[in-house]
């Protein structure tokens, strides 16, 4: 019998090229994410670090107006946070079966807190 095409060996080196080319990209690609998390990371330290120290010249008598004319803003706090720990509430809150709204009118005639 004749080997007529491609052999074994000459296709598995073709599909390991293909494979490596594959694994290569991706490899950059996490990479590239493991240095984003550390850079972000950083970043959240550094916010901590500053807020701590406004916090520690405001505590040294320093007003947030006084702060301000030296060009050394109030640090912004993140919306993050408080959104997920309103996100956590409403999460106990459907557990519970609880909320801080009234219903009035409801079928079986009483009021339900939403």
């Amino acid at each position: 019998m004749a080997n007529r095409g491609l052999s074994v060996e000459d296709a598995q080196r073709q599909a390991r090229a293909l494979l490596d080319a594959r694994i290569t990209s991706v490899t950059a690609l996490v990479t590239a994410r493991q240095h984003l998390a550390d850079l972000r990371e950083q970043v959240e330290q550094a916010e901590r670090e500053d807020m701590r120290l406004y916090g520690a010249a405001i505590a040294d008598g320093w007003t947030a107006d006084e702060l301000r004319r030296l060009g050394i803003a109030q640090p912004e706090r993140k919306a993050r946070a408080r959104r997920r720990a309103t996100a956590r509430r409403s999460a106990s809150s459907a557990e519970t079966g609880t909320s801080t709204g009234t219903r009035e009118g409801s079928p079986d005639g009483e009021q339900h807190n939403e």
